[in-house]
C-alpha cells in the first residue's frame, strides 16, 4: 500500500472544516435563505457562500502557508503545493427542496493530486473519509465496494442524465443498455454508496474540480478506481468527465463503451 502524505494534523483539520460545515448547514436546512442564479444558470444560496467563507477563514487562520480552491469564491495562494479543495454544498437544488440528498465536500490535493477526500451529509450525519494510503471510513468503519464480475448485472448511477448533451448521449444511452439498472440524484452522495457498496457504477460529464476532487480518494481507498473517460487519473487539471467503478474488472468494458 502507498504511504499517505497526508499528515494526522490534516486528516483532523479536514473532519474539523466537515465540523464546521454541518453545523451551519444543518441549521439553515428547510429554513428560509436567500438565493441566486449564477453566470451559468445554476443556484447559490447565502447557506453555501456561508460555508465556505468559514472553512476559507479557518485555513487561512490555522494553516496559512496551504492554498484553498471553492466553488464561490475562487482560488487564495494557487501556487502552494498543498491545496484545499471546498464544495460547499454539493446538490444545491436538493438542498433548497429539503431533500437530504447533498453534501459538503472538503478535499486537499497534494501538487496536483487529491490526497484526501470527505464527503459529508450534514442531515442523515453520514460521512466517508478516505485518505492516500489508508482504507476508506464510513462512519468510522471500514467502506468497501463490492464485487461485480458482469457489466450487465451492474447498478450505474448518474445525478442527472439530461446534463449529457446531444455529442455525448449515445455514449449514456450505450452504457445504459449495458448495465442491470440505473438510478439517478444524490450528487455526490452516490459516490459515497459506490464506496460502500450499493452500487456499482457512477458516469459523469462537465464536473468541476471541487465536485470530483474529494470523491477520488473515498472510491480508491474502498477499493475502486475512478479516473477521466480515457482511464487517466483525475487530478486538479483534469476536464471533469468522470468514471467510478467498484469492480475495477469493469473498467476496460465501460471505457470502451465511452470511446465509442
Amino acid at each position: 500500500m502507498v504511504t499517505t502524505l497526508v499528515s494526522q494534523e490534516q486528516i483532523g483539520f479536514a473532519l474539523q472544516l466537515a465540523d464546521q460545515a454541518a453545523e451551519i448547514v444543518r441549521a439553515r436546512f428547510r429554513q428560509p435563505f436567500s438565493f441566486e442564479a449564477k453566470s451559468d444558470a445554476s443556484p447559490v444560496t447565502e447557506v453555501d457562500r456561508a460555508v465556505e467563507a468559514a472553512c476559507r477563514a479557518s485555513v487561512a487562520a490555522e494553516r496559512p502557508q496551504e492554498g484553498v480552491i471553492g466553488e464561490e469564491y475562487g482560488p487564495d495562494r494557487p501556487q502552494a503545493a498543498w491545496q484545499w479543495i471546498i464544495d460547499p454544498i454539493d446538490g444545491t437544488r436538493a438542498f433548497m427542496a429539503g431533500r437530504p440528498t447533498f453534501g459538503t465536500l472538503i478535499a486537499l490535493a497534494f501538487e496536483g493530486r487529491p490526497v484526501l477526500g470527505v464527503i459529508d451529509q450534514p442531515i442523515v450525519r453520514d460521512r466517508w473519509l478516505g485518505v492516500l494510503g489508508r482504507a476508506t471510513l464510513f462512519n468510522g468503519v471500514a467502506a468497501v465496494v463490492r464485487p461485480c464480475a458482469k457489466l450487465g448485472d451492474a447498478v450505474v448511477g448518474t445525478t442527472n442524465p439530461e446534463l449529457f448533451p446531444v455529442d455525448e448521449a449515445r455514449r449514456w444511452r450505450d452504457l445504459q443498455a449495458a448495465t442491470g439498472s440505473r438510478i439517478y440524484g444524490g450528487d455526490c452522495t452516490i459516490y459515497g454508496a459506490l464506496a460502500s457498496g450499493w452500487l456499482d457504477v457512477v458516469c459523469e460529464r462537465g464536473l468541476q474540480l471541487y465536485d470530483f476532487a474529494a470523491l477520488v480518494p473515498v472510491i480508491e481507498g474502498a477499493g475502486g478506481s475512478m479516473t477521466d473517460w480515457s482511464g487517466a487519473p483525475l487530478t486538479t487539471t483534469s476536464h471533469g468527465h468522470v468514471l467510478a467503478v467498484g469492480d475495477r474488472s469493469l473498467l476496460p468494458e465501460l471505457l470502451g463503451l465511452l470511446a465509442r
